[in-house]
């Protein structure tokens, strides 16, 4: 099996921008989903936590 992916550690200005993103809400799903990994990633959590975080499967969120 593949080892899970991890993000690179977020600059504050991405990391500001994913949170916007997140506490406004998106019109779009998908990119609010997409922000939520990528937080919860950089943040150090398992792709098990991250799949239970955003209602996903598991091989979505990287691995």
């Amino acid at each position: 099996m593949a080892e899970p992916v991890r993000v690179r550690r977020l600059t504050d200005q991405e990391g500001q921008k994913l949170q916007q993103i997140v506490r406004r809400g998106s019109t779009s799903s998908v990119r609010y989903r997409r922000a939520m990994m990528l937080l919860a990633s950089a943040g150090g959590n398992t792709v098990p936590v991250i799949a239970r975080l955003v209602a996903a499967d598991e091989d979505t969120c990287g691995r």
